[in-house]
């Protein structure tokens, strides 16, 4: 039972990673037709959209390790399978990365040095932020992140609707974001770029666990002094 869980975990942030950043190495700037930011951001909201309601029912759909430990933290996961859901999360960005850098290596011209959507501050920042205002965005809009869905999967909220909220909530992330960090709040998703680009992405790889983790558990208690009764939490079995 618990193995279906996992494996729709890895599943899930599979297709987060290769069709978010495969949609800013692939379709960001291609000529003439290019998709942009708000193309990339749309991408990465449909992939959750998308695997919430594919796996959801399975699995619950976290597909992100500052998600499952902000759940954890907020009361609505237990902490017995946060670990196998990280090492799934992570194993499953991981293939998403090099099978796109599979693909991506077929183009004529293709080049690491475009950064293959890793996380970065500093240089590595598309804006060039530094490590202050890289770390502050990404732990206050996990923080967000973690409160939407909490809010969204209540039994109080419309039936039916949490991942277009979830997956609009992760739109708007990235709408903010992406000139500052190129947008993690998941360090599985930063994880799989990282070992892909190796070198700076993998030394600046801590600040996109360390800070969506915080930001995750901040949403999480927050939403556990502001939202619903104990009792009217939901968990799994």
């Amino acid at each position: 039972m618990h193995f279906r869980r996992y494996l729709a975990e890895l599943i899930g942030t599979f297709w987060l990673t290769f069709g978010g950043c495969g949609a800013a190495i692939v379709s960001a700037a291609f000529p003439n037709v290019g998709i942009g930011l708000l193309g990339v951001s749309f991408a990465f909201g449909l992939t959750v959209l998308s695997m919430i309601f594919a796996v959801g029912h399975i699995s619950f759909g976290h597909f992100n390790p500052a998600v499952t430990v902000g759940l954890t933290a907020g009361g609505r996961f237990p902490v017995s399978d946060v670990i196998p859901y990280v090492i799934a999360q992570v194993l499953g960005a991981i293939a998403g990365s090099f099978l796109l850098y599979f693909i991506a290596s077929g183009a004529p011209g293709f080049d690491l040095a475009g950064g293959f959507a890793a996380n970065g501050y500093d240089a590595h920042s598309p804006g060039h932020y530094n490590l202050v205002s890289a770390f502050t965005t990404e732990t206050v809009l996990t923080a967000a992140f973690i409160y939407i869905i909490m809010g969204a999967t209540h039994p109080r909220s419309p039936v039916g609707f949490a991942g277009v909220a979830i997956g609009l909530a992760l739109t708007l992330i990235h709408l903010i974001s992406i000139p500052i960090t190129n947008t993690s709040v998941n360090p599985a998703r930063s994880t799989g770029p990282a070992l892909v680009v190796g070198g700076w992405a993998l030394e600046q790889l801590w600040l996109f666990w360390a800070a969506p983790l915080l930001g995750g558990i901040i949403g999480g208690l927050l939403y556990r002094v502001v939202g619903p009764l104990p009792e009217e939490r939901i968990g799994l079995d």
